[in-house]
């Protein structure tokens, strides 16, 4: 449905009242406008394209893949050392370099295995999981940010094309204006001055256009950004703007939302490295065995070994290490603390711009509408009665066209309160998945 704009001349009191009709019928259809058109991208299938195809996602996933496949060995023992070596070759006298004349010579060979105890390795593991999930919440706010600046960019050509349409039906109706002032100019029934009007008033609804048809293609290449094909228009359907983001309890938003979800991830992190800190505090010893060849004549033999660290001064080390870690455990909450207020203050605030901006569009709707027609009306039927003029009609209509282009921009300003709200958040789906993963 298309906004229609009538400058009614000055004859034909049928025709008059037939026009006059049709411009208060199509100034109560207005709010209505755009709906006929059913093809193009919808909001699903822009999200749907942006997840799959983004490479901010795609590098985080990587990373996600490297960190499990870092975390798959963090319980393993360290590698067995292989030894060989010579011990006590003679370099003077008449046996020297000999590997066999000596008695005390040998060739020596032997393995040494450092031993973790089993309660390190286990705080290792640990650590090597939440570093994981870390990871997976770096990935997590990745997919949020997606949807939600496509469901942003999205909006934004879904409003553009609505406002150009009005810009559009009002330059035709400017245009067919002029047209009908120019054949009454030549009747002797309308002013010079009408028609330089009705001229001006097309030239600036032509430059109205322009600049409409300059923002949608920029809102175009804004979602095309996202979705990494091109997208030439947008299905004029917007869902509805139902907030559920506002409803959820901590427990939920520590799932699903991403900036709670990492900060209670870099708490169990921290914890994780506390625990591993204090393991290490007691040192790893080391095993070896060792066979011993001598000379045909002597005997061969066979060595076993333990080698234990000595910490020394541990409170200025290993405890210093255990602090550390401490300390920034008592950091990562209450950075948790801090996102968790943040949070909440933001998810208010939208709520409340969000209902407060759907009450306006509303009340706009009721109130402003029907006075920018009545306007029209009034405009109109002064000039047919020759006691207006045809400038008071085109500036009418031109406030007509601003009230619905404000009424669209509180709506526009709704649904993107309502996409930040209600997309940056991590799909159940995806939730789901990590979880069943760990």
């Amino acid at each position: 449905m298309s906004l229609h704009f009538h400058v009614l001349p000055r004859f034909g009191p049928a025709r008059i009242l037939f026009r006059l009709s049709s411009s208060l019928i199509a100034l109560a259809l207005a709010p209505s406008i755009g709906q006929a058109q059913n093809s193009g991208l919808t909001f699903d299938q822009a999200l749907q394209l942006a997840t799959q195809r983004s490479a901010s996602s795609q590098a985080a996933e990587a990373s996600v893949q490297a960190s499990r496949e870092m975390a798959a060995k963090s319980d393993q023992l360290p590698d067995p050392m292989l030894k060989f070596g010579v011990d006590n070759l003679p370099v003077t006298g008449e046996d020297r370099y000999s590997l066999t004349r000596d008695f005390m010579t040998m060739r020596r060979v032997g393995i040494e295995q450092q031993w973790v105890s089993s309660d390190k390795r286990a705080a290792r593991a640990d650590r090597g999981r939440r570093t994981v999930e870390v990871e997976e919440a770096s990935y997590l706010n990745d997919v949020a940010k997606v949807r939600e600046e496509t469901a942003v960019a999205w909006i934004n050509v879904l409003f553009a094309q609505r406002s150009l349409e009005l810009l559009k039906a009002l330059e035709n109706e400017t245009s067919q204006d002029l047209l009908t002032a120019q054949a009454t100019l030549r009747g002797a029934k309308t002013a010079a001055a009408d028609v330089l009007q009705a001229q001006l008033s097309l030239s600036l609804a032509k430059d109205r256009t322009r600049r409409g048809e300059q923002v949608l293609q920029s809102a175009r290449t804004a979602l095309s950004r996202w979705t990494t094909v091109p997208v030439a228009s947008v299905e004029d359907a917007m869902p509805a703007l139902a907030a559920h983001v506002p409803n959820l309890p901590i427990e939920e938003l520590e799932k699903y939302h991403p900036m709670l979800l990492a900060a209670r991830r870099a708490v169990a992190l921290a914890d994780a490295e506390t625990a591993v800190a204090t393991t290490e505090r007691r040192p790893d010893w080391s095993f070896e065995a060792a066979y011993a060849q001598r000379g045909s004549q002597y005997s061969n033999m066979v060595s076993v070994g333990v080698s234990i660290p000595l910490p020394v001064n541990r409170a200025q080390k290993q405890d210093r290490d255990i602090a550390e870690k401490s300390a920034l455990g008592t950091k990562a909450r209450m950075q948790y603390e801090d996102a968790l207020r943040e949070l909440q203050t933001e998810i208010q605030d939208q709520s409340q711009t969000l209902s407060s901006l759907q009450e306006r569009a509303s009340q706009l709707k009721k109130e402003l509408l029907p006075v920018a027609n009545q306007q029209v009306e009034l405009a109109t039927a002064a000039y047919r009665a020759a006691t207006g003029s045809l400038s008071a009609v085109f500036n009418a209509k031109r406030m007509a066209l601003d009230a619905r282009m404000q009424i669209l921009d509180v709506e526009k300003e709704a649904a993107t309160t309502w996409a930040r709200l209600e997309y940056h958040v991590i799909p159940h789906d995806a939730a789901s998945m990590r979880r069943a993963d760990q």
